[in-house]
């Protein structure tokens, strides 16, 4: 199991990014949650297979079409056995 606490940092919100990393977890079979911050950027938390969550990070890096990610901030974290994925 790995865990990751990402923030990413741009064009990120109203991009439909927390509804499509919400699709791609769930895809990934990775639980965790996502949610816009008051700042402006997107805060993620990916819990999985190793694989899957590296996927995820990856595609932070790019989010959805219309996003413009300036930034992507990852840290590793103590996996918590979350068993499903949200948008809060």
């Amino acid at each position: 199991m790995k865990r990751a606490h990402v923030v990413v940092h741009g064009a990120v919100q109203g991009v439909f990014f927390r509804v499509e990393a919400r699709d791609r977890a769930r895809s990934l079979g990775v639980a965790g949650w996502v949610r816009n911050t008051a700042d402006g950027s997107v805060e993620a938390v990916f819990e999985g297979d190793p694989a899957a969550v590296g996927a995820l990070v990856a595609w932070c890096h790019e989010g959805p079409s219309w996003a413009r990610v300036e930034r992507v901030e990852v840290q590793d974290e103590i996996p918590e056995d979350l068993r499903d994925f949200r948008v809060r």
